[in-house]
């Protein structure tokens, strides 16, 4: 406790309004698909999510351009405004005097456009108060609230969203009135004030300058093998939900202590194995590794995880699979913290909302990674999938190592072969 109270006000306060958005925000989107498809059917549902995202993706080059110009706390208060507003009209939208499936699309659509504005801003203004000591730490924490307020909001979610989805939409306006509050009234603008340039310009002068400051992330090549090797990892975890869980229900059937178990149920043990001990390990964890070198942490780590899902994908063997589970999740509590720590120190300060909008793409890539394992699986036996987790895993190691490598050789770090 002593430690977290001596992280930055602004480190609390986000981690707080990070776990309350997360929280009441899992009670409603996770079953959006499926409240689309009921209105909308199944293949236009597909492409209403779709257009979500990519609005999402957009937006957050542009979040993360400006929080670098205009200051972090100024956009996210615009952003939470903006969700302010979304949320309230989709509550609307939902209750028992008027009902509007188009309207909470076109409010779901305004909410995309909010958390690209949202989560370049917040994850820069992380790293601005924030230092190299408290950064592994800092993001345990961040870790520990993200899978807890997941798995919480979820299981809440799935119980009354389809009989009070009106009482969940209120639920989420009026948290996001309280973040508001937390963000207007209690945080401050992480910026140096001299860095941040409020000048009027012109529309083409900010396309110009913001392609300027794009131009230092892209040409930062230890920074983009980094985001290739976090995307080839975090691949894996999207194989959960896709790959993995259709080849389980359609292979898995077995008799475990005498009851009757198919690949579903499994599956949903799995994930709950999976939540507990990273809700209940993480922060020992993190205490554990500090007894250790950084990177040694990080390679042991990458290796437990990636080792877990090459079995995950071709072993029918229940007890297997939940022992694979937990040497999984040890590796993921163990890398990463380490590999968020690693990003934020390769961030340039006058830059780093750019850098959060390109490192953004990594979780993006993955996911659209797990829908092609689908695709893939549907021609490769799960042996053959398993082996090409462990090619993804390999490279992914590869390009970590290169990363590190560059960042400890002063010519590779300029750019130049030695």
């Amino acid at each position: 406790m002593n430690t977290f109270m001596a992280l930055h006000p602004n480190i609390r306060i986000r981690l707080l309004t990070s776990f309350i958005s997360r929280f009441v925000g899992n009670m409603v989107f996770p079953f959006m698909a499926i409240y689309f498809a009921k209105e909308f059917g199944t293949a236009t549902a597909g492409v209403l999510l779709l257009i979500n995202v990519i609005v999402s993706l957009i937006t957050s080059f542009f979040g993360g351009y400006i929080s670098d110009r205009f200051g972090r706390k100024r956009v996210m208060i615009l952003a939470q405004i903006i969700q302010m507003i979304a949320f309230s009209i989709m509550a609307s939208a939902n209750s028992p005097w008027f009902t509007s499936s188009v309207t909470t699309f076109i409010m779901m659509l305004l909410q995309s456009v909010s958390s690209g504005l949202m989560n370049p801003a917040a994850e820069a203004m992380l790293i601005d108060v924030s230092t190299k000591e408290n950064r592994q730490f800092m993001y345990s924490v961040n870790y520990w609230s993200v899978n807890l307020s997941i798995a919480a909001g979820s299981i809440i979610g799935g119980l009354y969203f389809n009989s009070y989805r009106f009482v969940l939409f209120v639920i989420l306006a009026l948290a996001s009135v309280f973040v508001f509050v937390l963000l207007a009234f209690f945080m401050k603008e992480s910026r140096n004030e001299h860095t941040i340039r409020m000048k009027t310009t012109t529309a083409l002068q900010l396309i110009r300058d913001m392609g300027k400051s794009y131009k230092i992330v892209v040409t930062d090549r230890r920074f983009l093998i980094f985001c290739l090797a976090h995307l080839l990892i975090l691949s894996l975890e999207f194989q959960m939900n896709n790959y993995i869980a259709i080849r389980l229900a359609q292979d898995f059937h077995s008799l475990i202590l005498g009851y009757s178990v198919d690949g579903l149920k499994l599956l949903s043990w799995l994930r709950v194995e999976n939540t507990v001990l990273v809700v209940f390990f993480t922060l020992l964890i993190n205490q554990w590794m500090k007894h250790y070198q950084s990177n040694h942490v990080l390679f042991i780590g990458l290796v437990l995880y990636i080792s877990g899902y090459v079995i995950l994908g071709f072993s029918n063997l229940w007890y297997l699979l939940s022992f694979m589970i937990i040497v999984s999740s040890l590796g993921e509590l163990m890398y990463v913290p380490i590999c968020q720590t690693m990003m934020a120190s390769m961030t340039q300060e006058n830059v780093r909302g750019s850098y959060m909008a390109v490192y953004g793409l990594v979780f993006q890539g993955a996911k659209i990674m797990g829908s092609l394992g689908v695709i893939i699986g549907a021609f490769l036996p799960s042996l053959g999938m398993a082996t090409l987790y462990l090619i993804l895993g390999i490279t992914g190691i590869y390009c970590f190592y290169r990363s590190i490598r560059i960042v400890h050789d002063p010519m590779k770090r300029l750019g130049v072969e030695s």
